[in-house]
């Protein structure tokens, strides 16, 4: 008996750019050079970006993709010429999942923003009057997911966008070039930036227990709670939380009765389609610890330790928009991450924050102001790195119709 081999279509190939963000890494497109159908938000564009990124993938690892499987590593960027005026680019995130057919498009990715406006420059998606010869190059970012502006200031030599430098940031092996990232605006005065009207609630989670929280849109949604309420010191690194499958469903269950509380969502069963946002995030006071490269961080150096999950995990750093919310709530006091680093707060002043991570530690800053008894944030600011790691094409099967 014969055998007649199945005619299967070729792979296509798509422009793409491989670039590393903060401490994140995704797959870039220019909107342009994505297949027609996939220039518009719909399943054919997330069928595509699963297939670039390896997903779903029941063994967790991505093999057969561009991911890394972890949330850090399993991430894209579409960027376009901004429709917005007085902005240069457009950048729409997509958080795909690693074992779920699934990609998130609810909120921005703060670490590899830093990386959208050198991919911005070097796509020629900035006016060249805007470039200059030598200095820094200011990219207005329009963040798409969440309708925010975000400000790129990236180095410049020689008119080439400038990746090498002596900048160093924990959770990044090698330096780079510094590059600052401001968060405009990143709640609008419209906007509830508790969206309970308090800067700390009593969350009751059956089964769980009641908690006392933060939860705070600013950045990113997040729900702080306090390392000692729930068993923790807040020094832990990845391995106590990541292979402690009942922690983690734990700290899922509250994940979702907050954002029930946060009105993100109407019912806590819709939390697994968002796995995104809200974060969700644990404080405790500056002290010693010895982070996961084996580094001493004393407890002089900070002010406070924060943990954060994404995804479902223990990050292995922190992530950028929880960045944003660690800064906006760390200058409004009587939240719990101001508590926790036991300074009186200073509205007038753009007031900085030193936390520890599983890392080591970041520097980020936030100007708060009270308004007519409301607090807003008018900027948070803080510094990353980003460099192109390979571009070219990335090659998918022929997608069924």
């Amino acid at each position: 008996m014969s055998h007649v081999p199945q005619v299967h279509k070729p792979q296509i190939k798509v422009a793409a750019t491989y670039m590393r963000g903060g401490t994140s890494k995704g797959v870039f497109f220019n909107l342009t050079d994505l297949p027609k159908d996939c220039q518009v938000a719909g399943s054919a564009r997330d069928v595509l970006l699963l297939r670039v990124i390896g997903s779903p993938d029941p063994y967790g690892k991505q093999t057969d993709g561009m991911g890394g499987a972890t949330s850090s590593t399993s991430k894209t960027a579409i960027i376009s010429t901004s429709e917005q005026a007085d902005h240069d680019v457009d950048y729409l995130f997509g958080q795909v999942a690693i074992d779920k057919p699934f990609v998130d498009w609810s909120g921005n990715c703060g670490n590899l923003t830093a990386a959208v406006g050198s991919f911005a420059i070097s796509s020629g998606l900035v006016a060249a009057s805007r470039i200059p010869e030598n200095g820094v190059c200011t990219v207005r970012i329009w963040q798409k997911n969440i309708g925010k502006t975000i400000i790129a200031h990236v180095p410049i030599t020689n008119g080439q966008v400038q990746e090498t430098g002596d900048f160093e940031l924990d959770g990044v092996t090698f330096p780079a070039a510094e590059v600052p990232v401001e968060f405009i605006s990143p709640v609008d005065p419209s906007e509830a930036m508790f969206p309970t009207g308090n800067v700390v609630d009593e969350l009751e989670v059956p089964g769980v227990g009641t908690f006392k929280v933060t939860m705070i849109t600013a950045g990113i949604p997040t729900i702080f709670l306090n390392a000692d309420d729930i068993g923790y010191t807040g020094t832990e690194l990845q391995d106590a939380i990541n292979n402690d499958e009942e922690a983690l469903a734990r700290f899922e269950t509250i994940r979702a009765y907050g954002a029930v509380q946060m009105g993100l969502i109407s019912d806590i069963s819709e939390a697994e389609s968002r796995q995104h946002t809200p974060k969700i995030a644990f404080v405790a006071p500056a002290q010693d610890y010895v982070t996961s490269s084996g580094k001493n961080v004393a407890a002089g150096d900070i002010d406070l330790q924060v943990r954060a999950l994404s995804m479902g995990k223990l990050h292995h750093a922190m992530m950028g928009t929880a960045a944003v919310a660690i800064a906006s709530a760390a200058a409004i006091p009587g939240t719990l991450v101001a508590l926790a680093t036991g300074h009186p707060t200073d509205q007038a002043d753009i007031s900085s924050v030193t936390f520890g991570h599983p890392s080591g530690t970041l520097k980020v800053g936030a100007e708060a102001l009270l308004d007519n008894d409301k607090w807003t944030v008018k900027k948070v600011i803080m510094s990353r790195s980003a460099r192109v790691l390979m571009e070219g094409w990335v090659r998918v099967p022929t997608i069924a119709e």
